[in-house]
């Protein structure tokens, strides 16, 4: 490196080329920089209004630095803030969405992995069909299904449930998973399921023993993806549940919407951020997993 800045130092074109490289690279970093700063300025606003007094942010406006810091919010909008008729602030919500989030993600996965495992290796005729009619409900708005789900959910008995929610959101991401899953799986080769078969393995046994351990890359993709998805849904939640029964997106809402003049911006900003925590911590820790996985079912 010495010995290229010292011939740097003697060529004027190097020299030039070198200053041009940093000048490039410090803008870039530069216009990176700023986008970052504008992106996280609202996540910033938020957590900045939950530590502060309300008394500070009525006297110094929503965007400003905290003068103060205190958790005395947190604790009101998790356990005592009144929301939807109820003071019990959003624990109750949030666990609502965790017990619906959960199973109605390990649920779809599975189902999309066979689905992808079927389609991909045990081709039978009109599955190619089959496929394309189940990819539409990934280009079909939630509202074209609210009604159906509506007749569907009162002849079940599973209406203003969580378990009516978990039903929803296992259909509606069986289209995603299965797209997924099946796009992974065509890329590993037929010998091996044919060599399987051979040695008299069978369609549950080649699942288990050859496919799902091939599957982790697909699988941490799908699980964050239905994950995030079904856990910021909104529509389904504040129309087919109300009450205590509502997950915390729809509770969020009915918070924000309450109709009294005096806002506990406080409060309201540590609700937020308690929804979500969720989101935030899959994509802290899951983020780099997902990306990964992306890439090796892309690549292989």
């Amino acid at each position: 490196m010495a010995e290229i800045s010292l011939n740097a130092g003697h060529d004027p074109e190097a020299a030039a080329a070198t200053r041009q490289y940093f000048w490039n690279r410090f803008l870039i970093y530069a216009v990176l920089t700023l986008f970052a700063a504008i992106y996280l300025a609202p996540l910033l606003v938020v957590v900045f209004n939950s530590l502060r007094e309300q008394s500070e942010i009525a006297r110094n406006g929503l965007i400003s630095l905290p003068r103060s810091f205190r958790l005395d919010a947190w604790a009101e909008a998790w356990g005592t803030y009144c929301v939807s008729g109820t003071c019990e602030g959003m624990k109750r919500n949030f666990f609502n969405s965790l017990w619906m989030a959960i199973p109605a993600t390990v649920i779809s996965t599975l189902l999309g992995a066979m689905n992808g495992y079927v389609l991909s290796k045990w081709r039978f005729k009109g599955s190619e069909i089959l496929f394309n009619l189940m990819l539409l409900g990934v280009f079909m708005p939630g509202q074209i299904s609210l009604m159906p789900w509506a007749f569907l959910l009162g002849k079940l008995g599973l209406t203003n449930s969580t378990y009516g929610l978990v039903l929803i959101h296992v259909v509606q991401g069986i289209s995603f998973t299965t797209l997924f899953c099946r796009n992974f799986y065509v890329s590993i080769p037929d010998d091996l399921i044919k060599a399987a078969r051979i040695d008299g393995a069978g369609f549950w046994r080649i699942f288990r023993k050859i496919i799902l351990p091939l599957s982790p890359p697909i699988l941490i993709v799908t699980v964050i993806w239905q994950f995030t998805g079904i856990w910021n849904e909104y529509l389904f939640g504040v129309v087919f549940t109300s009450g205590q029964q509502q997950p915390i997106t729809a509770a969020l809402v009915a918070l924000t919407a309450g109709g009294t003049t005096a806002r506990a911006y406080d409060v309201m900003s540590a609700a937020v951020l308690i929804g979500a925590l969720p989101p935030l911590l899959i994509y802290l820790f899951g983020g780099k997993y997902f990306v990964r996985g992306l890439t090796q079912g892309a690549l292989k």
